[in-house]
């Protein structure tokens, strides 16, 4: 009798724990939520939210500060795309070699080196960069500014490719073996496999794969913060110094800024526009998940 009344206690016990660690996650979560919206809003109630949204300058520490946040919302745009032009293809076709035409001991060797890529610190890509990539990119292209957009969305790219590579080979490798032997027993080629069979049932994993990859280079902050000029410049050109959501707030958060001003709280306005955009990328590839998921 005290035996089950000390398992029922200690079964208790454990789920007091589980539960009080799952609800940990979700008060982090509402915390910084509140804080944002508390801080931005004292922003917004100095800066009109038309001004804010559509000017097209970001100057709020010059003497005649302007807050028009499409220079910074342009350059994380821009340096993103460069790095997702380098790290989808790659990541993916990396990807299809490790889980389609690999043999197993080269999978279990090449894998783990291609995840290394994660571990190098991004601090060390970002003078990589600044100190190796853009001298070699002006050697091919004269008119290329010392800090640009070019270098560190290619370092991006590739620092990102083991996310991408790594979930999205998992998605192919949980397709059954049978999907394959059919496709296989029809005539198909190894390759019309690949692309025509195995890449489509594992869709929904690639994508997740790709949602994870751009949420990735969003939020990216130490190599553009160092090699991309900390310039917010509206442009499309990747050639030009510009400046991102994530080098702003390091930026201001390492200067001497006075706390509570208005200065001082463009970093929460500057996070607001982070957070939702992270945010519509997680509910997009919540959407995909849901929508396209085979079940096997």
């Amino acid at each position: 009798m005290s035996s089950n009344l000390h398992k029922k206690l200690k079964e208790r016990a454990i789920e007091a724990v589980l539960f009080l660690s799952a609800l940990s996650s979700v008060f982090i979560t509402l915390s910084i939520v509140i804080v944002l919206a508390y801080e931005s809003f004292g922003f917004f109630r100095e800066v009109p939210l038309l001004e804010f949204l559509t000017g097209t300058q970001w100057t709020p520490l010059f003497a005649e500060p302007k807050f028009g946040i499409l220079p910074l919302v342009t350059g994380t745009l821009l340096t993103t795309a460069i790095a997702l032009g380098v790290a989808l293809p790659l990541g993916l076709i990396a990807a299809i070699y490790l889980s389609e035409y690999a043999p197993h001991r080269l999978r279990e060797t090449v894998k783990p080196v291609l995840e290394l890529l994660a571990a190098v610190p991004t601090v060390v890509y970002g003078y990589f960069a600044l100190l190796f990539l853009t001298p070699l990119l002006q050697v091919l292209i004269p008119e290329l500014s010392g800090f640009n957009a070019l270098s560190p969305g290619i370092i991006m790219g590739i620092m990102i490719i083991p996310y991408v590579s790594s979930v999205s080979e998992d998605a192919m490798k949980a397709v059954p073996m049978q999907i394959r032997e059919g496709s296989y027993a029809m005539g198909a080629t190894k390759f019309q496999t690949a692309f025509k069979v195995i890449i489509p049932a594992a869709f929904s994993g690639i994508a997740a794969a790709f949602i994870m990859g751009i949420s990735r280079a969003i939020g990216e902050t130490m190599v553009v913060a160092i090699a991309a000029g900390m310039m917010p410049n509206f442009t499309a050109n990747p050639l030009e110094p510009v400046e991102t959501l994530t080098a702003y707030i390091v930026q201001v958060s390492l200067g001497d800024v006075p706390h509570g001003t208005l200065e001082y709280k463009t970093i929460f306005a500057a996070g607001v526009v982070l957070f939702l955009m992270t945010l519509v990328l997680n509910i997009i590839g919540f959407w995909l998940r849901k929508r396209i998921r085979e079940a096997y």
